[in-house]
């Protein structure tokens, strides 16, 4: 790969991150000019976070920074699918559990906004349906895709790391922006964990389609259970388990009991690696 290509290759990255940005950002104003203190208005919040994802999957599938193809799904990944789908469930008491010893809390402004984002029962369109697709899109179909093209072709810089450092690289760099949108720390660490399983799904599958079901499980099961208990962003998982620190070990342990196997048969079932193939 010549340097010109490479450099053009790591602007693309820069765009795709500046690109979701400014559309939230310009979203969120236009719908502030028809919705009054859109932060504290529900359905404002909803519009202008549907609106957004909406236009960076029109954005990203018209100018192909997020190839679209079917091949995938006409493989029948069903059991993959699957998997994903118990592995996702697996990382929910574990990711509360290093928040929690991190000593990672939203402010009460981010508490609120959650809230209200939650609140409405279209909110579930915004952040279960919406957000995974056009996340996915941007952060694995473009910005990871682009990152492993740039580290898998031989260059001056890339060409004397091992081949599972030119892999892993993009996927925790990937995971690292991914974070950082989230705009603070106890969403942003989250999120960068999560965003290591999704690259890797993606690296191994070639496909957005495993980490769009992770990313709907992990979002649907966070919408459910606001709405069942609307008190649960103020409760800590010590208190979930009424106190009791060995409970609280015992779910974790339970958890990991779900989310290793889960990735061990993932890893047995993803084989062989599309994307490799495909940027060859």
């Amino acid at each position: 790969m010549s340097t010109k290509k490479s450099t053009f290759l790591w602007l693309d990255t820069a765009l795709y991150v500046i690109v979701f940005l400014l559309v939230q950002a310009i979203t969120f104003v236009v719908v502030g000019q028809f919705f009054p203190n859109v932060v504290n208005n529900p359905t404002a919040l909803v519009v202008s976070t549907s609106a957004s994802n909406i236009l960076l999957v029109l954005l990203f599938m018209l100018l192909r920074w997020s190839p679209f193809s079917r091949d995938y799904i006409r493989s029948r990944p069903w059991a993959v699918l699957a998997w994903t789908s118990v592995l996702a469930f697996g990382t929910i008491i574990p990711s509360m559990f290093i928040e929690e010893l991190m000593g990672l809390e939203l402010t009460e402004a981010e508490e609120q906004l959650f809230r209200h984002l939650m609140s409405t029962p279209w909110g579930y369109l915004a952040v279960g349906i919406l957000a995974p697709l056009a996340e996915e899109m941007v952060f694995r179909g473009a910005l990871l895709r682009t990152l492993l093209t740039l580290f898998e072709r031989p260059t001056i810089l890339f060409q004397s790391m091992p081949r599972w450092m030119r892999v892993w690289l993009p996927i925790l760099l990937s995971a690292l922006v991914f974070g950082s949108i989230h705009g603070n720390l106890a969403q942003g660490i989250h999120a960068m964990l999560i965003g290591v399983l999704l690259g890797w799904l993606y690296w191994r599958s070639g496909s957005i389609v495993p980490g769009l079901v992770f990313h709907w499980v992990n979002n649907s099961v966070a919408y459910a259970c606001v709405r069942i208990w609307p008190g649960l962003t103020d409760v800590s998982l010590v208190e979930l388990c009424g106190g009791s620190y060995l409970r609280v070990l015992l779910y974790v342990g339970f958890s990991l009991m779900v989310f290793l196997p889960a990735l061990y048969q993932l890893h047995l079932r993803m084989k062989k690696n599309y994307l490799r193939e495909s940027i060859k």
